[in-house]
């Protein structure tokens, strides 16, 4: 292969990058994956980045399309998140899904390539998600024992409290914005002990709101995002149709 160092990229919505905007790039957005690989491409050259991450995937199907192509890619380091559109169902059988999980990531460290995996986020301070905390819990020791079964590293997503700041978020609370992108960037390459230079992002200050615009902008949120999020489900369709891998070969960043 051109690189003789691999970084891929897989999962949904989360590692595509949705929520930090950046018209310039694929699919319209740049995300902690590719912070993570500028910074490994600038300290080596030898490094490769391909992203077959889309928002809107399951478990099932990062497996079912993601898996062959990212096996074909011979990547020498693999990140993977999966499993937050499925624990946001009305019904669902985790234990079910994660037995597909720990398969996929025998397979990926099969291949030699190092593994990063990330728990689910501890969602217990959010009105609307904090009714799932208990299948993310469930769901984070299965990734633990996926971790080490077949000698995978975490990244430990529900630990990291920072990222409790709705600050880091994104105006849908459902993804990061830019400033939780960058943070979560670094967290990464803390993880892989990797060096960077991202700037560690500032928060705006978040002015008091009387209880009335409170409320006016939870009515705007639940109408701009909420409305579609649940239109999609009712209809079985996903933001990510339409859409192709960002990176679907190594580039270098």
């Amino acid at each position: 292969m051109e690189f003789e160092k691999r970084y891929l990229a897989l999962g949904d919505s989360f590692t595509e990058g949705v929520g930090d905007d950046d018209p310039t790039r694929p699919n319209g957005v740049r995300g902690w994956a590719d912070r993570v690989a500028e910074q490994l491409c600038a300290a080596d050259p030898s490094w490769g980045y391909a992203n077959l991450a889309i928002r809107g995937k399951k478990i099932r199907q990062v497996i079912d399309e993601q898996l062959e192509a990212a096996l074909a890619l011979q990547p020498t380091l693999v990140t993977l998140y999966a499993g937050g559109n499925d624990i946001l169902r009305p019904r669902v059988d985790i234990d079910a899904l994660m037995a597909g999980y720990d398969q996929m990531v025998a397979r990926l460290r099969g291949t030699g390539a190092a593994v990063v995996l990330f728990t689910g986020f501890d969602s217990t301070a959010s009105a609307v998600f904090g009714t799932t905390r208990g299948r993310t819990a469930i769901y984070n020791e299965w990734v633990r024992e996926a971790a080490d079964r077949h000698g995978a590293v975490i990244a430990d997503y529900w630990r990291w409290r920072e990222f409790s700041d709705v600050r880091y978020w994104a105006q849908d609370r459902l993804h990061m914005g830019t400033p939780g992108h960058m943070l979560m960037a670094k967290k990464v390459l803390g993880v892989l002990e990797a060096t960077d230079a991202i700037e560690t992002p500032e928060l705006e200050t978040v002015p008091a709101r009387s209880r009335r615009a409170r409320m006016q902008e939870d009515a705007r949120w639940a109408r701009e995002h909420v409305v579609p999020w649940v239109k999609r489900r009712l209809t079985g369709t996903s933001s990510g149709d339409s859409l192709s891998p960002r990176y679907p070969g190594y580039v270098r960043l």
